[in-house]
This record gives structure tokens, C-alpha cells and sequence, in this order.
């Protein structure tokens, strides 16, 4: 169990590190000029993939750096710098460009890899913390990544210098994206197997119960009819018509309690009369997280679906979007 004076030096150690990384990051930002805006139109004009590569902590800032580009637009892969000096050099051809991650910029397999790409015909940016460096001098681009200080107390351990890194590298993908104009719709691709997945590529048609199966009946309609054909349908609700004209209203177990509290015996009732009209209504080919976003603003647990003309094709409930995995 740790004492109210271990606890707050740990919240301050956490505190430092967190300002340290947070003051770097911001740095950078204020130096990033021409260079960037040359590296984003580098890979711009890239006929083949983005490599990035590096070794230890940097290598592990680069598979995320790859990844994120990957999934925004930009086809990129992460190749380890000592796998390439012994094989996987032949990944890497004259239409790529390679990123080279290293604090130092004095890595040996990264200076071993960088003259063979050039040689290939291959673009190079660097990501380091040394301008001066040999990484620096040997590319094409070359993004200042400095850091003052590591957020390790003693100065040894990549922290700030990954999280300044890691934080170019985002920069680099989101200009990328946003240059490609690369969309939701997009995104949604790119990640079909997961919650975004389904947030971005399920619509409401895909999980709407059909029409056939809609209990509906028409304005005149008394109230007992209607909770008689209610009860044939799973919804707890039936749609509303005037005659063949268009939708008109819904009728839901809320508005039956309500009706009863105001009206008492219901069996002359009209089920026009107590319906709620002009009910909230969605478009099939709209997303099911805008049904979602829907039902939980105006607080309904059912929505009908209504086509281009006005017509009734389906209708969901909180339940149908549960078992799609949206909500």
C-alpha cells in the first residue's frame, strides 16, 4: 500500500512525463515547414507503396506509422531495418518511398538500406532527432523530430523522442488523407471486420425489418382491432394509414397508455384519434447509426422506414440494431 506523500510523487513523475511529451509534440509543430509540405507531395506522387522501417522502439513507431497509413488511404508497410539487410531489401522497389525512423539518424542497418534504395531509384525521407546526422544528409527529405529532453528521468529511455515521432508520422497520414480526400465511406473499407466496420458500412435496409411484416391499419380503425393486429407483429407498434394515401401516423404501447389514462374505455376509440402523427420516419438507405442517433435524441424505441415516395418499406427497433452490432 503505498503513503499519501508515494502517491503524490508518483502523480507528479506521471505529470512531468506527460508535460515533457506534450511540450514536445507542440515544438515540432511549430517547426514544421516546407519540408513536410515536400514529404506529403513526395508520397503524393508515389507510384508504388510507402516502406517505413526502423529498429527497436523506432521500429515499433514505424509499424504504427505504416498501419495508420494503411488504413487512411496511403498503401504503406513496415519492413524491419535488419530483415531488409538480409533479404527483404527485395520488398522495396525503384516506385517506392522509404521512411527511415531513427532518433540518433546513425543507425547501421538504416545506412546500409539508404544508398541501395538510391540506387534502385527509390525516394527517401528521414525521421530523426539530428538534422546534422548521416540519415539526414543521405535522403531526400528530412523531418525534424528533435526532442529536448526524454521524459525518462534520466534521460536515457525513447519516450518523448517516440511520442514526437509517432506524432509526425500521424501528421503525415492525416495531410495525406485529407489531400486524397479520402472519406468515411472510404475509412469504412479499409476496416469492414470491426466495430467502425459496421458503424460506417451497415445501413438502415440491411437491418430493417420489411414491410410484409409490419402491422399497419388504417385511421378508422378501432383500438381493439388495431392492438388485435399489433399483437401479430413483434414491433409493439403499427403504422398508421389513411385509406391507400400515404402513411399518416404510428401507433405505439405508449400511446395506448396514454389514451387509456385520458380516455378511459377505449373500445369506440378510433386508433386515428390517439396515434401520434407525422411519427419520425428514416430513409433505408441512410445509416443505421443515424437511426440509432435518432431514437436515442427524441427518446422512441421504434422507427418507420419510408422510401423516395413516401411509401412504407420496413421499420426497426433498438433491438434489430443490438443484434447488428451498431449500437
Amino acid at each position: 500500500m503505498t503513503t499519501p506523500n508515494a502517491s503524490e510523487q508518483i502523480l507528479e513523475l506521471a505529470r512531468r512525463v506527460l508535460a515533457i511529451e506534450a511540450g514536445a509534440v507542440n515544438k515540432i509543430a511549430d517547426r514544421l515547414g516546407d519540408e513536410f509540405v515536400r514529404a506529403v507531395a513526395l508520397i503524393l506522387a508515389c507510384q508504388g507503396r510507402v516502406i517505413v522501417s526502423g529498429i527497436g522502439k523506432s521500429g515499433h513507431i514505424g509499424r504504427k506509422i505504416a498501419a495508420t497509413m494503411a488504413s487512411t488511404g496511403t498503401p504503406a508497410y513496415f519492413v524491419h531495418a535488419a530483415e531488409a539487410v538480409h533479404g527483404d531489401l527485395g520488398m522495396i522497389t525503384h516506385d517506392d518511398v522509404l521512411i527511415v525512423i531513427s532518433n540518433s539518424g546513425e543507425n547501421d542497418e538504416l545506412l546500409t538500406i539508404v544508398p541501395l534504395v538510391r540506387r534502385r531509384g527509390g525516394k527517401l525521407i528521414a525521421i530523426t532527432g539530428n538534422a546534422q546526422s548521416s540519415l539526414a544528409r543521405e535522403v531526400d527529405i528530412h523531418l525534424d523530430a528533435r526532442v529536448d529532453e526524454e521524459a525518462c528521468p534520466l534521460n536515457l529511455a525513447p519516450t518523448a523522442s517516440t511520442t514526437a515521432a509517432l506524432a509526425l508520422g500521424d501528421a503525415l497520414a492525416v495531410a495525406l488523407l485529407d489531400a486524397r480526400g479520402f472519406g468515411a465511406d472510404d475509412f469504412a473499407r479499409s476496416h469492414p471486420g470491426g466495430t467502425l466496420g459496421r458503424k460506417l458500412l451497415t445501413h438502415v435496409r440491411d437491418v430493417m425489418q420489411s414491410a410484409e411484416r409490419i402491422a399497419v391499419v388504417m385511421v378508422a380503425t378501432s383500438i381493439p382491432e388495431a392492438l388485435i393486429v399489433m399483437s401479430r407483429g413483434s414491433m409493439g407498434m403499427t403504422a398508421v394509414q389513411n385509406g391507400a394515401g400515404p402513411l399518416v401516423g404510428i401507433f405505439t404501447d405508449g400511446d395506448l397508455r396514454r389514451a387509456m389514462e385520458k380516455l378511459g374505455d377505449l373500445r369506440q376509440v378510433a386508433v386515428g384519434e390517439v396515434m401520434t402523427r407525422n411519427p419520425l420516419t428514416i430513409a433505408p438507405e441512410q445509416l443505421a447509426v443515424e437511426a440509432v442517433e435518432m431514437m436515442e435524441r427524441h427518446k422512441v424505441n421504434q422507427l418507420l422506414v419510408i422510401d423516395a415516395g413516401g411509401q412504407l418499406v420496413g421499420a426497426l427497433n433498438m433491438h434489430d440494431l443490438f443484434r447488428a452490432k451498431v449500437v
